[in-house]
Order: C-alpha cells, then structure tokens, then sequence
C-alpha cells in the first residue's frame, strides 16, 4: 500500500530540516511494520516561499528519493498549495500535515490503520487547546460552535491533518470552486470516516504563517462558502427594522402629542436616518461579499499553477 503524506511550505525555512528528517524517519517506521510500501514519499508543495524553503527541498530530494518537491508559480494560499498536492501526487491514501510539526506525527500510524480496516477519510482532531493562547483558543472552539449553528458540516477542533483514500481524492477533484475551504468541503463527501485524536504541540521553530488577519479570512470563506445563512439574517434583521422604525414613530408621536418635551422634527429624523443607514449599509455589505464570490467562480480561472516539480 503507497502512501503520500503532502505538506504545504510557505517560508518554512527553520523549521522544515526537522520536518524532513522526522517524517522520513516515519516512512521508515511504516515500512518496518508493513503498514505502507518502500514506495511510500513524502510531496513539499513550495506555495510561493520567498527564503530558502525550495532549495531546502532540492537537497533533501537529491539525498533521499522518498522527498519529492512541487513547486507553485506563485504564493495561492495554504488552501489551495495543498490542494495542489492532494490532486497532483500518487498513492493508495494521502495524509495531509502542516510543516510547523505542531500535528503529532505519532497519529498518521492510526490514521493508516484506520484506512486498511476499510476507512475513506481519517480526521485528525485535536483533544485540547492547551498550547494555544486563551483568545485563539476561545475564538476558535466559537467559530466551530458558530459553523454548526449555521448548518455547515465541519469536525470540531479538526483542522488540515488527515488521510484521504484514492476514492476520495477523485471526489474531491469533482470540487471546481475557487474559494476553497477543505474543512467544509471533505466533511461533505459522505465516505466512511473515523477520528484520531491527538495532542497538539508547540511550533518546532520558526513563526506561525497564520497570523490573525488569515485566520480572519480563512473562518470568512468558511461561513460565506457554505452557508447562505447572512443573507436570511438580512431579511430577518429588515423586518425587525421595520418593526423598530414604527416604534420609534409611534414614540415621537406620542413625545409630540401628549408632552411639551419634544424638539420638533428631531426625533422622527434623525434616529430613523442613523439607524436605517447603519443596517443599509451593512445589507449591501453583506450581499457584496456573496456577489464577490459569484464574480470569481464565474471567471472559471485556475486555482493554481505548478511551476516545477522534483
């Protein structure tokens, strides 16, 4: 049984020598134990790195033919330089891993035997949030909470470690989006899958390439590529709008009629003006972003090109 394990580079110059030499020393281990083939490889998908990430790459893959190297054109994101590998490299499963060496390693063994017992799709999940800072933490356990609620399938505390069987690659590929948000997407491919938990580590070296602002995009496309659940929330909120606005009629009329305390004209102005504004704007805001999303997938441009590969 082949496996590839793929993961996606960007800037992992510090820490990526580590992630080499642990993940061939695993490939040696499963080959040991006859749980993958000599056949078995490891695919860094360099996505666009601006240090000496892909040079890394070469000298490893000059050293040891189990290290294979793919190359983007440009940086596309971490979404889609992985989705480059799922759907470029070979292999009977495909385990996907992040190069920062936080996913223990130690899970991808069950993860393989998981697969051989008849699974299509093996989620890594983590058991705790222990390493993480209490607002990463508290913010994301809320955005999955949230994702539920608005009806989208995810697995929670899952991220972008797991292993994908040869048929549900294929699937996946069926996949054309531009805004691709694999956590939802996979959850929605209906093969058989299973969870292993893991504990999560502190980054081996270097910096996190998330930073809050991608972390802020990322949880973004999640909600707007699977749920149109804003857009009824925009519906919702007009009538409860309308409803306000008659209120606050109602009460300046009142103010106006019965009191000597009303400024004539101010309060059936201004508030009905500030506050039907401020929810105008957020409507048109919130249908920008679907018609965004429309515009890009109806290019139909591709999602990525590879430059070289080794």
């Amino acid at each position: 049984m082949q496996i590839s394990i793929v993961v996606p580079c960007f800037n992992e110059q510090e820490v990526l020598p580590e992630t080499i030499a642990r993940l061939t020393q695993l490939l040696s281990s499963l080959a040991a134990s006859h749980g993958a083939s000599g056949h078995s490889a490891l695919y860094f998908v360099d996505d666009g790195s601006s240090d000496s990430t892909w040079a890394i790459i070469e000298a490893a893959a000059a050293q040891d033919p189990r290290v294979h190297g793919i190359k983007l054109s440009r940086n596309r994101g971490h979404q889609l330089a992985l989705l480059a590998g799922l759907l470029t490299v070979p292999g009977d499963a495909v385990v996907s891993v992040d190069a920062d060496l936080q996913d223990d390693l130690a899970a991808i063994p069950a993860m393989v035997s998981d697969f051989r017992a008849g699974t299509d799709i093996v989620f890594g999940v983590r058991r705790k949030r222990t390493v993480d800072t209490l607002f990463k933490r508290l913010s994301a356990e809320g955005y999955y909470r949230i994702l539920k609620w608005l009806g989208v399938e995810v697995v929670f505390n899952h991220a972008d470690y797991r292993l994908l069987s040869r048929r549900a690659l294929e699937a996946l590929g069926e996949y054309p989006e531009v805004n691709m948000f694999l956590r939802g997407v996979i959850s929605q491919l209906g093969f058989r899958t299973s969870i292993v938990y893991y504990e999560r580590q502190e980054r081996f070296a270097g910096e996190s390439k998330y930073p809050l602002r991608k972390m802020l995009a990322l949880a973004w496309n999640g909600v707007t590529s699977f749920s149109a659940a804003p857009l009824r929330a925009i519906t919702s909120l007009g009538f409860l709008v309308s409803l306000a606005s008659i209120g606050v009629t109602l009460w300046a009329l009142t103010v106006r009629i019965f009191t000597d305390r009303a400024v004539p004209g101010w309060a059936s102005t201004v508030v009905p003006i500030y506050f039907l504004g401020g929810v105008q704007l957020l409507s048109i805001g919130m249908v920008g972003e679907y018609v965004a999303k429309i515009y890009a997938e109806s290019k139909r441009r591709p999602r990525y090109f590879i430059d070289r590969t080794i």
